[in-house]
């Protein structure tokens, strides 16, 4: 469906929104459609030369230049460190898309301890943290929108990637328990499970023709999924219209699961 055609929500206007991983993939899905909501947007990644091609593009269509960060996730003092530059440079951040996630294969006899905790790190301890440092922020503002990103992969019961799976599994207890915590001060938290969707990544590693005729199959709806599918769905949940959301799971993914 063409942008023109979507919604656009105007409680999104000129809010502040983070987004961990925005450099490729769903990330650069979100920075550019909260760009198109006339947000204030930012976004960390380590891979600063898509960022900034990403800046560039978005800049020459018109919109205003995201505020970008090269920031490893892992590194919980650069995180927090970023996000105080940030809240200094466009204020408190009220929308928090914690996107940023790596999904490496990984066969059972090669996991060591080390490679178990740098996959926690990756997939779901930074989460965590971007949420703590938000939160004050948020607060101040009377309130805010905190999207934690899940998979369907442990949903599906998906092998050859435990790690993974398993961090994957815990953003959906870190989101209803942050939603407790924070719903008092009107911050909502919510959990969207992407399904099998069609990143650059994923097509270059992963897809063969045998693997999306079976993908097909098994979905509901008969259609590969995009990017901005995820995106969609994000901003309605950053938007207020979606207001009174909060602790809950929100699949995407074409009726896989």
């Amino acid at each position: 469906m063409a942008a023109d055609q979507l919604a656009i929500y105007p409680s999104l206007q000129g809010r502040v929104v983070l987004i961990t991983g925005g450099a490729s993939g769903i990330g650069a899905a979100h920075v550019e459609g909260f760009c198109r909501q006339g947000s204030k947007v930012a976004f960390f990644d380590i891979e600063e030369g898509a960022a900034t091609a990403l800046c560039h593009r978005l800049g020459g269509e018109g919109h205003a230049k995201p505020f970008f960060r090269r920031v490893d996730l892992v590194d919980i003092r650069a995180l927090q460190a970023a996000m105080r530059e940030l809240s200094e440079a466009l204020g408190p951040v009220t929308v928090l898309v914690n996107n940023a996630a790596n999904d490496q294969r990984h066969r059972i006899e090669d996991v060591t301890a080390e490679f178990w905790d740098e996959r926690f790190a990756v997939n779901l301890r930074h989460q965590f943290f971007a949420a703590q440092a938000a939160w004050p922020g948020m607060r101040a503002a009377g309130g805010g929108s905190i999207i934690n990103f899940g998979s369907a992969s442990w949903h599906r019961k998906t092998g050859g990637m435990p790690a993974y799976a398993t961090a994957k599994a815990g953003v959906e207890g870190l989101t209803r328990s942050l939603a407790r915590d924070f719903g008092a001060d009107r911050i909502r938290v919510n959990c969207v499970i992407p399904g099998w969707i069609m990143t650059e990544r994923q097509l270059r590693l992963w897809l063969t023709p045998e693997a999306e005729a079976d993908l097909l199959k098994a979905q509901c709806l008969k259609e590969k999924l995009a990017p901005s599918d995820v995106t969609n769905l994000v901003l309605w949940l950053a938007a207020d219209d979606s207001r009174m959301c909060s602790g809950q799971n929100f699949i995407v993914d074409g009726g896989l699961v």
